[in-house]
C-alpha cells in the first residue's frame, strides 16, 4: 500500500524528532538532517558522499547537504518527465569508474579493505550514484536544450573582454595514419569457431546456460559482466552482420550461427523483442596474434614509411589505398576526434594530447610537423591490435582563444553561460514551490542558493 504525502511527511519528521537510531544520549547513528518534498536527507548520506574523495570547495557539511537537495530536485522532475538513462551506459561507466578506483588502491582486496565492502557492494552502491547522476544530467540538458547562441551574442560577450580572461587553447595536434591488422592464419580462426561451437552444443543440451559461458568466456568486458547481455539495440546501432542475425533470431532457447564482425567472432542469443528493438546475449571470441604475424606486418609499413619518405606516392594515397582504418582511409587518413559539445557530438580533426590514442601521442609527442613515425602497435576502437605509422601533419601551439581562429570555443563559453543562468533560475523557481525544512544545527551555512531556508 502506498503512503500519502501526509503520512510520508509525518513518517520523515517522526524520524527526525526520534533522531532514528539512538544508543545513548550523545551517540546518534543517523539523524535526518533535511527534507526535501517528500525525501529525506540523512547525515548517513553526507558521509557517504564524504568517503567518496570528491573535492569539496568549502565546508562539506554545507556543501554536500545542498548539492543532495539540488540532486533531489532534479531527479523529481526527470520522474515527472519521464526522463531516464539506459542501463548499459550506467554499467560502463561503473565499470570504468571502479578499474579507476582499483589501479588507484593498487588491486582489488586493497580498494575492498580501504572501503570496507565487496567489489560487489560498491558496483551496487555506484552504479545507484551514477544512475542519479546520469538521470539528473539528462534533466539539465532537457531543460537547455532549447537555447542557442548566435555570432552577434558570441562577439558582443568578448569585444571588450581583457586578453587575459580569455580561455587558453591548448596545444591541439592533427594527425595522418596508415593501419595494417595482422594476417590471421586459418588455423587460428578455425580454433575460435571451434570454441564458439563447443559453447553452442553445452547450450543447447543443456549442461551450461548461455550467461555463464558468457560471464566465463566472453571477451567483451562490458558485457560478460552482464552474462552477455546487450542493452535494447536498434538495428542502425548495431554491427550490420551482428544486427541482421541478431533480429532474425525468433526463439530465446536457440543460438545463432556463428558471426563475424570488426570485433572478432559471436554467438547470439534472443532475449526479448520491443517493437523496433531487440534485447540479445552474446559471447565474443577474438583470434589470438602471432608474434610473426605482427612483425611481419611491421615489417611491410616501414617499406611503406619509406617510399612515402622517398616520395614515391603521397600518405594520402598510401591510407586510401593501404590502410585497414576505415574510419581515416577516406579522408586522406586524417583521424577524427569525436566528442560531445554543449548540443550534440562534434567532429573535429584537432586533437589535444590526452584525447588521442596513448600510443599515438607517445609517438607524436617528440615528432616533428611532416614527420612519419617508425611502425608500432597500438590498440583501435575496436580493441584489436593493430600496426600502424602516423604523419604529423600540424601542431597548433598553445594560445589564447581568438574570434578569427577559435569561434566554436568562444561560443561554447558563451552558450555553457547561459545554460548555467537558466539552470540557476529554475532551481531558484523549484525552491519557491517545493518542500523544504533543513535541521536547526545544519542551517548555519552560507549557500550557494539562499533559497533553502524560508
Amino acid at each position: 500500500m502506498k503512503l500519502r504525502r501526509k503520512s510520508i511527511l509525518t513518517f520523515v519528521f517522526l524520524l527526525w524528532g526520534a533522531q532514528m537510531f539512538l544508543y545513548g544520549q550523545n551517540n546518534v547513528v543517523d539523524e535526518v538532517i533535511w527534507v526535501v518534498g517528500d525525501e529525506a536527507i540523512l547525515k548517513s548520506d553526507v558521509e557517504k558522499a564524504r568517503s567518496m574523495g570528491d573535492k569539496v570547495n568549502g565546508n562539506p557539511y554545507c556543501v554536500i547537504p545542498e548539492q543532495l537537495a539540488i540532486q533531489k530536485l532534479f531527479l523529481h522532475q526527470a520522474a515527472i518527465d519521464s526522463v531516464d538513462v539506459s542501463s548499459s551506459d550506467v554499467n560502463s561507466r561503473v565499470e570504468a569508474q571502479l578499474n579507476e578506483w582499483v589501479m588507484m588502491a593498487g588491486s582489488k582486496e586493497k580498494l575492498e579493505e580501504y572501503r570496507n565492502m565487496t567489489v560487489t557492494q560498491i558496483r551496487e552502491d555506484l552504479a545507484d550514484q551514477l544512475r542519479d547522476y546520469l538521470c539528473m544530467q539528462e534533466m539539465r540538458n532537457k531543460l537547455t536544450a532549447d537555447i542557442k547562441v548566435t555570432p552577434a551574442e558570441v562577439r558582443r560577450y568578448f569585444k571588450d573582454l581583457p586578453e587575459d580572461s580569455l580561455p587558453l587553447i591548448p596545444t591541439q595536434v592533427e594527425v595522418q595514419i596508415i593501419t595494417l591488422r595482422p594476417r590471421i592464419p586459418q588455423a587460428e580462426v578455425d580454433r575460435v569457431k571451434e570454441e564458439l561451437r563447443e559453447y553452442t552444443e553445452r547450450v543447447m543440451t543443456g549442461n551450461s546456460s548461455f550467461s555463464t559461458l558468457a560471464i566465463m568466456y566472453s571477451e567483451d568486458p562490458l558485457s560478460a559482466r552482464q552474462g552477455g547481455e546487450l542493452d535494447y539495440m536498434g538495428r542502425a546501432a548495431l554491427e550490420p552482420s551482428f544486427a541482421n542475425v541478431a533480429f532474425s533470431l525468433t526463439d530465446p532457447k536457440k543460438v545463432s550461427k556463428i558471426v563475424e564482425t570488426e570485433y572478432g567472432f559471436h554467438i547470439i542469443q534472443l532475449v526479448d523483442k520491443r517493437g523496433d528493438k531487440i534485447k540479445v546475449r552474446h559471447i565474443l571470441k577474438r583470434p589470438k596474434l602471432a608474434q610473426a604475424d605482427i612483425d611481419e606486418a611491421l615489417v611491410r609499413l616501414d617499406s611503406i614509411a619509406e617510399d612515402i619518405r622517398s616520395g614515391k606516392f603521397p600518405f594520402e594515397e598510401g591510407a586510401l589505398y593501404i590502410s585497414d582504418d576505415k574510419d581515416s582511409r577516406n579522408n586522406h587518413g586524417i583521424m577524427t576526434n569525436v566528442k560531445m559539445g554543449e548540443d550534440d557530438y562534434e567532429r573535429t580533426s584537432r586533437f589535444e594530447m590526452h584525447e588521442l590514442p596513448q600510443e599515438v601521442a607517445r609517438v607524436i609527442e617528440t615528432m616533428n610537423t611532416g614527420e612519419i613515425s617508425k611502425p608500432f602497435t597500438m590498440i583501435n576502437s575496436k580493441s584489436q591490435e593493430v600496426c600502424a605509422i602516423v604523419k604529423l601533419k600540424t601542431r597548433i601551439k598553445a594560445h589564447k582563444a581568438s574570434m578569427a581562429e577559435d569561434f566554436q570555443v568562444l561560443k561554447d563559453v558563451v552558450l555553457k553561460k547561459k545554460k548555467e543562468e537558466k539552470i540557476k533560475q529554475w532551481i531558484v523557481d523549484k525552491q519557491r514551490s517545493t518542500y523544504i525544512r533543513i535541521n536547526e544545527n545544519w542551517r548555519d551555512c552560507e549557500f550557494q542558493y539562499p533559497g533553502w531556508i524560508k
